[in-house]
């Protein structure tokens, strides 16, 4: 037991001295199940590099709006990424917002997107903001509406980027033609996740 804390210890001390002490580019990844549970963040750390140190912040089912069950706002991991005080911050939110119950509040999307985007902007390390469009959605079983991302989600984002002087990185373009990139119409596969680490990675 005490062998397995000083081991723990040693790689706190490591990462440390790897992303902090070097004065490493603090990236926040903040999204949904898309951003927790896919690669991409990972994909993302390793085209940046060490002088990079990208970090995971998603909440599956999560969404922009604030009349879910789980608005991202009111979730933990938004607290833990503000107090990793990022310089970089990546928002890929939207795609729970599509889903047909919460999609009849979308005329709200973009005053709770503000809001959430502004306590991002008041951090003191002043983070540049990225805002990303949710990937395609193709057939699935999860009650979520890809008509309702190109009608709704995608525009109201784009409002949002444009209202806030924010920069927009298109993921569905890139996606909308392959479905086999997506492991149940929703959630990317490896290769999906490449692609959504890439277009970040450009943007960046």
């Amino acid at each position: 037991m005490l062998a397995v804390c000083i081991a723990a210890i040693i790689l706190s001390v490591t990462l440390i001295v790897i992303f902090s002490g070097t004065g490493a580019t603090r990236v926040a990844c903040i999204g949904d199940s898309i951003t927790q549970f896919s690669t991409y963040p990972n994909d993302l750390q390793t085209m940046l590099g060490t002088s990079y140190h990208v970090r995971e912040f998603g909440v599956s089912g999560s969404t922009v709006l604030f009349s879910s069950f789980t608005p991202y706002i009111d979730q933990r991991e938004f607290q833990r990424a503000k107090q990793f005080l990022p310089n970089i911050v990546i928002i890929l939110l939207g795609t729970n917002d599509a889903r047909s119950d919460y999609y009849q509040s979308i005329a709200n999307f973009v005053a709770d997107y503000e809001q959430l985007v502004r306590e991002v902007q008041a951090l003191e390390s002043e983070p540049k903001i990225f805002l990303v469009t949710p990937p395609p959605i193709f057939d699935n079983d999860l009650d979520l509406s890809n008509a309702n991302i190109l009608e709704g989600v995608i525009p109201s984002i784009g409002q949002v980027a444009e209202e806030l002087g924010l920069n927009l990185i298109d993921v569905y373009t890139p996606l909308v033609n392959h479905p086999e990139y997506f492991v149940d119409g929703v959630h990317p596969n490896n290769e999906g996740a490449q692609i959504i680490a890439s277009e970040v990675y450009k943007a960046i």
